[in-house]
């Protein structure tokens, strides 16, 4: 069913040509990004723009085309900005609208004495209060969606404000087709190089020299999963990172670990799973069996929460559509029967 057209003019003022170069970009590129997402078209002649598109998306570009205008005369604008921007506004989610979001509110940043973190888009703010309202959470969902950025940023926030005493990251030991066995080391230095990407975040929000200090003195501690056996974690917070790589007695024995005052938080991209063939991953299993318990959320990412390069997420719903088209026709050479996971999960 075709949606109605509708065009919109607008005046964008003061005509500042140096503003409205920066708006649009070189060759007009940053209105060919807006199009591409929107689903819209945009001419303009000088400051006078026209959008034309289905209704709501058309409102939409004339509102985001009203705040790049504003934010062009301030700071430089760049296609990653731009896509950024978007990721921010929610324009793609089709369940929260503009005028919805602002009136709701947005939740408050996460706040470290470095930095301040905040949500881009619906389902990172709904993935940063899941995190702050529930002992458990768990962020799935594909690479670049800010899942273990905001968890190590809350993980921080927490312990400078003394409701946690010490942060744990924990690792599996799999690694995408390379073999631990022949790096040197122990094990904790074997993984510790898997763990690069919680490290650069910590060092962001707290400091090269006082992330040493606190490693030093066990206030932070990076381990492999192997190592949470028989362990009783108290008033930590505990992050899981690259989860879809254990197995579901591993993830057993890692739930199981929390203690009195403790927070865990679960990371992993179920389509990214590093097992051996035929041995299921206990993020997909953890999935099936904790939906619905109390005290626990889950957080599903898709492809339009990436805020890396915006050609990361056109990847990333490329290679799930090749993926589905898979999975369909496997389904019907075994006459259908498959594991139903829940929705965002595939």
């Amino acid at each position: 069913m075709a949606h109605p057209t509708e065009t919109e003019d607008l005046l964008l003022e003061p005509a500042d040509n140096r503003v409205l170069a920066n708006l649009c970009g070189q060759r007009d590129e940053h209105l060919r990004q807006i199009e591409q997402r929107l689903g819209i078209q945009i001419s303009n002649r000088g400051n006078h723009f026209r959008v034309i598109g289905p209704a709501e998306a058309t409102r939409t570009a004339a509102r985001v085309l009203r705040e790049l205008f504003r934010l062009a005369g301030t700071e430089p604008l760049d296609p990653h900005r731009i896509h950024v921007y978007l990721q921010d506004s929610a324009v793609n989610e089709q369940s929260v609208r503009p005028d919805d979001a602002t009136e709701a509110g947005e939740p408050d940043a996460v706040r470290t004495r470095r930095a301040h973190v905040r949500p881009r888009g619906a389902n990172q703010r709904a993935y940063l209060a899941s995190i702050r309202d529930n002992d458990l959470c768990f962020g799935v969902g594909p690479a670049g969606t800010g899942k273990t950025y905001l968890a190590v940023a809350s993980a921080v926030e927490a312990m400078e404000q003394e409701r946690v005493r010490r942060i744990v990251l924990v690792r599996p030991a799999v690694e995408a087709g390379e073999r631990l066995g022949f790096l040197p080391g122990d094990l904790a230095q074997k993984v510790d190089p898997y763990l690069r990407p919680m490290y650069d975040a910590l060092y962001e929000m707290i400091g090269f020299d006082r992330v040493a200090r606190l490693v030093e003195r066990n206030i932070i501690e990076v381990a492999p999963l192997a190592y949470m056996r028989g362990r009783s974690l108290n008033e930590s917070f505990i992050i899981l990172d690259e989860a879809q790589n254990t197995s579901v007695e591993q993830m057993k024995m890692f739930l199981t670990r929390m203690g009195f005052g403790s927070r865990v938080v679960v990371t992993g991209d179920i389509t990214q799973v590093d097992l051996p063939r035929r041995q299921m991953s206990g993020l997909r299993h953890v999935m099936q069996v904790l939906q619905g318990v109390p005290g626990v959320s889950f957080t599903f990412f898709t492809p339009r929460d990436v805020v890396r390069h915006a050609l990361v997420q056109r990847i990333v719903e490329a290679y799930e559509a090749s993926e589905r088209t898979t999975d369909d026709e496997a389904g019907e050479g075994a006459g259908g029967n498959g594991t139903e996971l829940p929705p965002g999960t595939a």
